[in-house]
Formats: structure tokens, C-alpha cells, sequence
């Protein structure tokens, strides 16, 4: 019954509730790390922008960002420069249309792009021959990982695939999707909406098909899902599309250690988001719920690197 008792305490003092917990290492944090960019095709002909961290090791870190984040968030770039510096090679990849460049189709990326990952693992595998392979995903790039652990019987990974961290990550997306209609939390979703609406603008310059009227006037996000997200994935509406996206399902499946690090006081989880009965149930989840942290916070003092940084670089060693 892997259900971890945390040994964070809590982050410095001026952190006063969850939402200063979450946006003020958004807002203030900056971790340097030097990326080299590779353009690598997906069979779909697309392409993935990957930045690669390079030193001739054995083990890769494959990263996995957050909603409209990207390589150059700071919560990836610590996480490369941390594992970097300890014998690993790092592959931070940039979902499609994130960090700077539009990508050809008309599909945008979403929460269940696992395939993308296992093109980024498959190509790493291939053109470098690394001995293992580790995971770690943050926020919807969490649930990607956890989605892409959990596919081993349609899609057989790798045998250098050993482990996987999950961070802040919506385990059962319904239930993440209705925390944004609190309005305590209507920052966050007003911040995801408003670089969503600029996205949709660019690719209705590629693609004549988009209808862009009124877009100005859309007020939340599951408006934004129900008129984009869900019909530019084939779906006829933003709760069919959430329900694709949980990766809930999958992580019964998951077949190697995985770590699920997800704090009790997240604003943007509640319920099955804790899978404590998946925990008891599936010897390879370990979950880890600290009392405090927020969403992808996990601050400590007078340190470079986060909790769940270092929980995750002590984990996958």
C-alpha cells in the first residue's frame, strides 16, 4: 500500500495560503539552464520542438510541462539543471504549439498527447541508446506521463523505461476542470483562457476553417473546449473531451514505480485527483499528498530547487 508520508513541512513563512504558494514561484522564480533545440517529426507529420541537455550520460530525464508552459518554465529548467548536474542527459520537450512556434496540423496539443511523449522516448531511444529512461510530468504534463505509463498493453514500453514522477497533476481531469469554476480560482483560469485565445487566433491564420468571430467574447474555458478544443479533436463537446483526456483509467495499468506527488491544499484538485485507492491497490503508485505546497509550489528556504524537485530527483536515483 504505497501511500508516502511526506516529510515536507511547508514553505517559508511569506507563502501565507495556497495561491501564494502557487503564483509566487511562477512569478519570481528563474532557474538558467543551456538547452540545445532539436526538431523532431511525429508520424503524423508534425513535429515536436525537443531541448536537449547533453553530457554523455546513460540516463535520460524526459520532462513534461504544464498547460500552456513550456522547456523554459522554470519548474522544467530546475529540473533539468538539477538532474544535468547529477548523470543524467535531459529531453525537456514543448508540447505542439507551445514555446514559440506554431506547429502544421490543425490539431492542438492536449492533456492526453501521451503519444508525443513516446515519440520523444521512442526517437531519444534510437538516435542515442541510453540504458534508462525516467519520466517526470508537471501538472497536465503529469497526467500525459501518467497516461503514457498506464498504455503498456496497447503500447508496450520500452525495456528502458523504469520509472515515472508525477507532479501537482489532475489524476481525474473532470474533477480539475471543475475546480476553475470556483471564483476564487478564476485567475488561473482567466490566465489560461486569455493565451489560449491568442493560440486559436495564430492557427486561424493557417487553417481558413477556423471560425474566429466572437472569440474576444468567450468567458471561461469550457466555453473555450465546447467551440475549439473539443471539434478540433473530433469530439462533440468539452465534457466528451475531458473524459478522453482523464488519465484516471490508464494508471490501474501502470507496471513501474511511479510517484504522484499532489498537495492537499492544490487549488486546481479535489477528489478522485487523490487516488488513494489506486495507491493501495497498485503496488507501482506511490503517492505522496504533503498538507501544503499549492500547485507546482513546493517551496523551501534559502534553496535552488523545490521539494518535489529533489522528492523526484531522489525517487527516479
Amino acid at each position: 500500500m504505497p501511500i508516502v508520508e511526506s516529510k515536507y513541512k511547508g514553505p517559508p513563512f511569506y507563502y501565507f495560503n495556497k495561491h501564494a504558494e502557487t503564483i509566487i514561484p511562477s512569478l519570481m522564480r528563474k532557474v538558467d539552464v543551456s538547452y540545445t533545440r532539436e526538431q523532431i517529426d511525429t508520424p503524423d507529420n508534425d513535429f515536436l520542438n525537443v531541448d536537449w541537455v547533453r553530457n554523455g550520460h546513460r540516463r535520460l530525464l524526459v520532462i513534461s510541462h504544464g498547460l500552456e508552459g513550456g522547456s523554459d518554465r522554470h519548474y522544467v529548467t530546475a529540473l533539468a539543471k538539477l538532474f544535468s548536474s547529477n548523470g543524467w542527459d535531459v529531453a525537456a520537450w514543448n508540447n505542439r504549439t507551445c514555446n514559440g512556434e506554431m506547429n502544421k496540423t490543425i490539431k492542438l496539443y492536449h492533456h492526453a498527447a501521451s503519444y508525443d511523449i513516446r515519440t520523444v522516448v521512442n526517437h531519444a531511444l534510437e538516435t542515442q541508446g541510453y540504458q534508462e529512461v525516467c519520466l517526470t510530468g508537471i501538472s497536465m504534463g503529469g497526467g500525459q506521463t501518467l497516461r503514457y505509463m498506464g498504455q503498456g498493453e496497447e503500447f508496450p514500453l520500452p525495456k528502458q523505461v523504469k520509472k515515472a514522477v508525477a507532479i501537482s497533476v489532475p489524476c481525474y481531469l473532470p474533477h480539475s476542470v471543475e475546480t476553475l469554476y470556483d471564483k476564487s480560482n478564476k485567475l488561473y483560469e482567466q490566465r489560461f483562457l486569455k493565451k489560449l485565445i491568442v493560440k486559436i487566433k495564430a492557427k486561424a491564420q493557417q487553417f481558413s476553417e477556423i471560425d474566429i468571430e466572437g472569440i474576444d467574447d468567450i468567458r471561461n474555458l469550457e466555453e473555450f473546449d465546447n467551440r475549439y478544443s473539443a471539434p478540433l479533436n473530433d469530439f462533440e463537446s468539452a465534457k466528451a473531451f475531458y473524459e478522453f483526456c482523464n488519465p484516471y483509467p490508464f494508471m490501474q495499468n501502470i507496471d513501474r514505480p511511479t510517484l504522484i506527488i499532489n498537495a492537499l491544499n492544490d487549488p486546481l484538485l479535489k477528489g478522485m485527483c487523490y487516488p488513494f485507492e489506486l495507491a493501495e491497490s497498485n503496488s507501482n503508485i506511490f503517492l505522496e499528498t504533503p498538507k501544503r505546497g499549492g500547485h507546482v509550489g513546493f517551496a523551501l528556504w534559502n534553496s535552488e530547487y523545490t521539494y518535489s524537485e529533489k522528492r523526484a530527483f531522489e525517487f527516479l536515483n
